[in-house]
């Protein structure tokens, strides 16, 4: 339901009736409930979009940088500040150390998601360039060995998955990743990430992510606009 068009609605057709039968207390409270839903309805509006003659409106497309700086500012010094990538990776250390069934990193969904094609096409130049490659050929060459490809690359995964559940194998992530020099270079990384994202945005996009965030909710300033205008309609209407 639009409750700008809702508002302004209802609150003009009391002052149709306040209008139509003389009743001025009636289009009391519709001129102050349409006056307080149409200003809160443009202030709303102007927020987003750029009004001829009025200052300040567009406010949030106008200050799309200012925004984009305050993202990256957020993000880089509140979640990767090098004290909290240190206290992650303390964390993760104790962690580990406490379970040795809970590995520190799970590397699963990137294991599953690699194309370890190549791995199968490398293993094949090694049979064909190896002494077993004379006899290969009789048997219809490196085509015969295709359809061990698929299983192959099933077990390589299973293979590769068990080794990083290891414990050796997080203790050695651990220790790399708790090197200054590497902490670093993790920041660095995200840090020219969310630079690079941040350069895609535009003031159109810009007020596009602010919009759905917060546009449904600010309606209620129309709603409320209208509601507190009645109230002081009628108040007006008794003191006359």
């Amino acid at each position: 339901m639009n409750k700008n068009l809702v508002t302004n609605g209802i609150a003009a057709i009391i002052v149709a009736a306040g209008w139509f039968w003389q009743q001025p207390v009636v289009l009391s409270v519709g001129l102050f409930a349409l006056s307080g839903a149409l200003t809160n309805w443009l202030a709303v509006h102007m927020l987003f979009e750029k009004v001829p003659l009025l200052y300040g409106s567009g406010v949030i497309p106008a200050r799309f940088n200012e925004f984009k700086a305050g993202i990256y500012q957020l993000v880089m010094s509140q979640f990767f500040s090098s004290d909290n990538i240190d206290r992650f990776i303390t964390a993760k250390q104790q962690g580990s150390s406490g379970a040795e069934s809970q590995p520190a990193f799970d590397f699963e969904p990137v294991i599953a998601k690699t194309d370890l094609s190549p791995t199968f096409d490398s293993l094949l130049k090694v049979v064909e360039q190896s002494s077993f490659g004379g006899m290969l050929s009789m048997f219809g060459g490196s085509a015969a060995l295709l359809p061990l490809k698929e299983p192959f690359i099933d077990r390589l995964k299973t293979a590769l998955t068990d080794i990083s559940r290891s414990e050796e194998f997080n203790q050695l992530v651990l220790a790399q990743l708790d090197q200054p020099e590497q902490l670093q270079q993790i920041r660095d990384q995200v840090d020219t990430i969310v630079q690079q994202r941040l350069a895609e945005l535009t003031p159109e996009l810009v007020k596009q992510i602010i919009q759905q965030m917060i546009r449904q909710h600010l309606g209620w300033l129309v709603v409320w606009g209208g509601v507190f205008g009645g109230l002081i309609g009628l108040l007006a209407a008794f003191i006359q």
